[in-house]
């Protein structure tokens, strides 16, 4: 028996708790917490300090309280963004919003102010700063869901750059200011914009139900395909870049990948018309986010084995 089965079968008060657990795992989405989790560390091993052990870097507590209070406010990020989205998603996502209202929003909330107040308490173990930054930072996700994500440009730039901003409190922490890092930057910008764009195409229907006037509902779906293929061109721009530095060693051949990647992408774009292309659209540009992550480990296989000797 499915979840979806058990949520029609179950009221909120019945349902079993590992059925709970499961869809709070759903609304927090938990699999992305996660992969940001694991970026964070690549990106802490082979960005922005390289010449540090394996060691030193896992058992860095500053860094780990820095990664738990990620955690904490990013699920709660999810959870706002899914409080304020219950009604449009039951158009875009109708199974998913059955299953995430097994929990009752009344709980969710409750979670919600805990997991913040959990982030910012991770925060203060850091530093002053970064309780502040966390603490600006759940702001800007509630400020978001709640206004920002109805407007087409300030929806649009807000997304992307509050997917970027965990990266920013660890490359505040390191101090490493690279030109490198700056590219790597901008390439995941430019992606994670193609991907909020395709991600209102998804959802356009849904959108214009709740009056969300994003970029295809206000502008259509034939300008924002022009603008992501706009976008996936500049995309090509920090690829070039990166792939003069040698520094990004074996990571060259995931560029080479995004480069076929993205014009494959573009053409597939230009012949979708429906909902089920959208998703697909959206896998692909997943598909490049996880692969970068994974390939952050193959920026130089020597740091690799020097990490792993260094103590």
């Amino acid at each position: 028996m499915d979840l979806l089965e058990i949520s029609k079968k179950n009221s909120k008060k019945n349902a079993p708790l590992y059925i709970k657990v499961l869809s709070l795992f759903s609304v927090v989405r938990g699999y992305n917490v996660l992969l940001i989790v694991i970026a964070q560390y690549l990106a802490s091993l082979f960005i922005f300090s390289p010449e540090k052990s394996l060691r030193h870097v896992l058992l860095d507590l500053n860094l780990y309280f820095i990664v738990l209070a990620t955690m904490c406010v990013i699920a709660s990020g999810y959870i706002i963004n899914n409080f304020y989205d219950f009604e449009a998603d039951k158009i875009n996502k109708p199974i998913k919003s059955k299953i995430d209202a097994i929990v009752s929003q009344k709980i969710k909330l409750r979670i919600y102010f805990f997991l913040n107040f959990l982030g910012v308490c991770f925060g203060f173990l850091v530093s002053f700063r970064a309780a502040l930054f966390f603490s600006v930072y759940i702001f800007l996700i509630w400020f978001y869901s709640h206004k920002l994500k109805k407007y087409p440009l300030t929806g649009l730039f807000s997304a992307a750059t509050l997917a970027i901003l965990p990266f920013f409190a660890i490359f505040v922490y390191y101090k490493n200011f690279s030109e490198i890092i700056f590219t790597h930057a901008a390439f995941l910008f430019f992606i994670l914009l193609i991907r909020e764009l395709i991600k209102d195409l998804e959802k356009i229907k849904g959108d214009f139900t709740q009056n969300y006037q994003t970029i295809p509902v206000k502008y259509g779906e034939k300008f924002t395909k022009i603008l992501i293929t706009i976008l996936s061109g500049l995309t090509l721009n920090p690829i070039y870049f990166l792939l003069k530095f040698p520094e990004i060693g074996g990571m060259k051949y995931y560029f080479y990948l995004s480069i076929i990647t993205l014009l494959f992408f573009v053409i597939l774009l230009w012949m979708s018309t429906s909902k089920r292309n959208y998703v697909a659209l959206h896998l692909i540009i997943k598909f490049l986010i996880v692969t970068g992550v994974a390939s952050l480990s193959l920026i130089d296989y020597s740091i690799i084995i020097e990490k792993l000797l260094l103590k």
